[in-house]
């Protein structure tokens, strides 16, 4: 790629950036703040709205369990076509009747269609523990498609936070390659009227070339990583024409607060532990159900005939009553569904142990990993004037043959380093505090931490 190509780049994304700062037209891409991406994906993210589709249809579930206790009513409508033979017995007349040939007993038989609507209703006095446990279940199934949906919506802010600040890395990393690229081009003019007055050698002077193209190779790798990042972002937010971060990395220099805050944080409120409480309550729900199936059931019936003239002889007009039902014996063993149900509830018990356990070591490595981020970028940003002024005096060294030019391009490789590696920090810093505020089930106060920051990446 020849200067004129590299020139023509670096004119474009220039302009692109311009354009996206003014929001200009249709097509510019969508300059956001951190807070507002952050309102953006919780609104436009499918991910979450199929976990909010979730909790709507396990809290209607659970609504339909609230009135498990009232009445069965059913109306039901049979039209018959059937025999009936009915036999009477004639007792003392037996003998009286024998004289005129009749039969003992009597035989009629009876051959008829009718209509049979009657209405029936059915009222659950005790079910042994069935419905409660059937309601508590429900409940516990509510709870845990509400702290799914708190899972993935925290871990769609955690891309988010990838994917904007990356976008932020990206560029800085290319605004970098562009200086040391330009940089390195000066570099590249001096060396060749130094060579033409004979005052440094042709393998000075192509020293210089080689770093040159070295940087140029950079810079379109840097490009080429910036539209990746910016396709990522823009998929996420739902942009098509593309997002325009404007919160810079950052660092908030002063230390965190304690460890020991963000796991009691992490304890009292992380969706994954309210999430694994949840599968228990079911659990403890399941062990109610199966012990009420070897309870008997106690329960009221009616029942209302609509149609008397053509009823069977066996059909009451209507009738209530009081029924208990008990199962002697079935194919399922009901004690080992018991013991099961037992046996899962503890598995449902281990594993919010488990999980705390867990949660605890996560917290521990996030924030260690805050604070080492943080303690290296203050580190990269104090090297930085170092690099700054080392480059300075090199060109200058060189320009009086006191320097040889690769002392010059060591110099200016080593200011981009400085740049990129403190860019880095500050993004490792920010993705560290990420991951520390979701494993401490405070991704929400992302924003907040962003509000605090006193060391930005312009």
């Amino acid at each position: 790629m020849s200067l004129r190509s590299i020139a023509i780049i670096g004119a474009a994304v220039a302009t692109a950036h311009a354009a996206s700062a003014q929001n200009i037209g249709p097509s510019s891409p969508a300059v956001l703040t951190y807070a507002r991406a952050q309102e953006q994906l919780l609104d436009r993210s499918d991910a979450i709205a199929a976990s909010d589709a979730n909790v709507r249809s396990k809290e209607a579930q659970e609504g339909a369990t609230r009135t498990l206790r009232r009445p069965d009513v059913d109306l039901e409508a049979q039209l018959l076509d059937y025999q009936k033979t009915l036999y009477l017995p004639l007792g003392s007349l037996a003998p009286v009747a024998e004289g005129f040939g009749i039969p003992d007993p009597l035989r009629f038989q009876v051959r008829r269609q009718s209509t049979r609507p009657i209405a029936s209703t059915t009222l659950p006095i005790y079910t042994g523990g069935q419905i409660s446990g059937t309601q508590a279940g429900a409940r516990a199934q509510v709870a845990q498609a509400q702290a799914d949906r708190a899972i993935t919506a925290n871990d769609q802010l955690v891309q988010l936070v990838r994917a904007y600040f990356g976008q932020q890395l990206a560029e800085r990393a290319l605004g970098v390659r562009r200086d040391v690229l330009d940089g390195l081009d000066r570099h590249v003019a001096d060396a060749v009227k130094l060579e033409e007055a004979r005052f440094i050698s042709r393998a000075q002077r192509l020293q210089a070339e080689v770093a040159r193209d070295d940087a140029r190779a950079e810079y379109e790798k840097a490009i080429a990583d910036l539209q990746t990042a910016n396709a990522a972002l823009a998929g996420l937010l739902r942009e098509p024409a593309g997002v325009r971060p404007s919160t810079p990395l950052f660092v908030i220099s002063r230390p965190l607060p304690p460890l020991d805050t963000f796991k009691a944080a992490a304890l009292a409120s992380h969706p994954q532990l309210e999430r694994l409480s949840s599968l228990e309550d079911q659990a403890k729900a399941g062990v109610l159900i199966q012990q009420a199936k070897q309870r008997p059931t106690v329960y009221g019936f009616g029942q209302y005939n609509f149609d008397r003239r053509n009823t069977l002889l066996t059909d009451p007009d209507w009738a209530v009553g009081v029924g208990l039902r008990y199962k002697l014996a079935g194919g399922l063993g009901r004690r080992q569904a018991v013991d099961a149900a037992r046996a899962t509830a503890e598995q449902a018990r281990a594993g919010l142990r488990e999980g705390r356990t867990q949660i605890e070591i996560g917290v521990t490595k996030a924030w260690n990993d805050v604070e080492a981020a943080r303690k290296r970028y203050l580190l990269l940003d104090t090297s930085l004037a170092s690099s700054i002024e080392n480059l300075r005096l090199q060109t200058l060294s060189y320009r009086e043959q006191q320097a040889t030019s690769l002392d010059v391009i060591d110099a200016q490789l080593s200011l981009g380093r400085s740049r990129i590696q403190r860019a880095q920090a500050a993004n490792e810093y920010v993705q560290a505090l990420a991951q520390l505020l979701n494993v401490s089930g405070q991704m929400d106060e992302m924003a907040a931490y962003v509000a605090k920051a006193d060391k930005v990446i312009p």
